[in-house]
């Protein structure tokens, strides 16, 4: 499974150990060391964001070290995907199912295990940044994100917004499976997503998937939530429709 980190960050270095580190943490570097050349008023261009957010987080971008208060990855991210994981009353198998299935992706860290640990960050998948030469960290990461994912081994379950899910797509090869998890609601007879809706509704099927120990897409379908139906006749191999009732 592929999900998108949150803006909201927090330091926990108690409720679990982080167990290993990111897995391209030199080229994070290389981000940070790009990062620290702008000044306030580029800093703030590029997080899009209101001074009440930008000053604290400049402050933090001039002090922060990579190997310094780290928090593992799932419990650093605390936006509402994650509230509604509730990774913190994760059974111990449920833990090791998201350890061996779960990968989080992010602009700043390129792609993340669980137990990874991280420093809380400001940086979007779609941010134009201008790392060694690239033009965009879509470019700066270019294949690496997918191969970490090995789908060789099996489909990939989306559970990432367009924007981050951009960074795997297009290396895809024929018969790879990226599947597609589409959480909808009917308005007007036309499926639209909206966005808080659907954050709740990924960090719970994480849940799902974790408690039940998932292992084929076909058992994603019964997800069993109250406020979803998922809707055989949109749906696809590839594109899973659930629709809220």
């Amino acid at each position: 499974m592929i999900i998108a980190p949150a803006k909201k960050m927090v330091i926990d270095t108690d409720t679990f150990a982080v167990s290993s580190q990111p897995q391209y943490l030199a080229e994070t570097q290389q981000i940070l060391d790009v990062l620290r050349q702008f000044d306030y008023e580029a800093a703030k261009t590029l997080w899009h964001c209101s001074d009440k957010l930008a000053r604290p987080n400049y402050q933090w971008l001039q002090q922060m070290a990579l190997n310094d208060h780290q928090t593992p990855a799932l419990l650093s991210y605390t936006g509402i995907q994650y509230q509604y994981m509730a990774p913190d009353l994760f059974t111990a198998p449920a833990l090791d199912y998201v350890q061996d299935n779960l990968r989080i992706l992010s602009g700043f860290y390129g792609i993340l295990r669980p137990f990874d640990g991280v420093v809380p960050y400001r940086l979007e998948m779609q941010s134009v940044l201008s790392v060694n030469g690239t033009p965009n960290l879509y470019a700066f990461w270019g294949d690496r994100l997918y191969q970490s994912l090995n789908f060789n081994e099996g489909p990939v379950l989306n559970l990432a917004s367009q924007e981050y899910a951009k960074a795997i797509r297009p290396y895809l090869k024929p018969g790879e499976r990226l599947v597609d998890v589409v959480f909808g609601s009917l308005v007007d007879g036309k499926l639209k997503t909206k966005a808080t809706l659907a954050k709740m509704a990924r960090g719970e099927m994480v849940r799902f998937m974790a408690e039940h120990q998932v292992n084929d897409v076909a058992e994603v379908t019964q997800f069993d939530h109250p406020d979803y139906r998922f809707d055989e006749a949109t749906s696809t191999e590839n594109h899973l429709v659930f629709i809220h009732n």
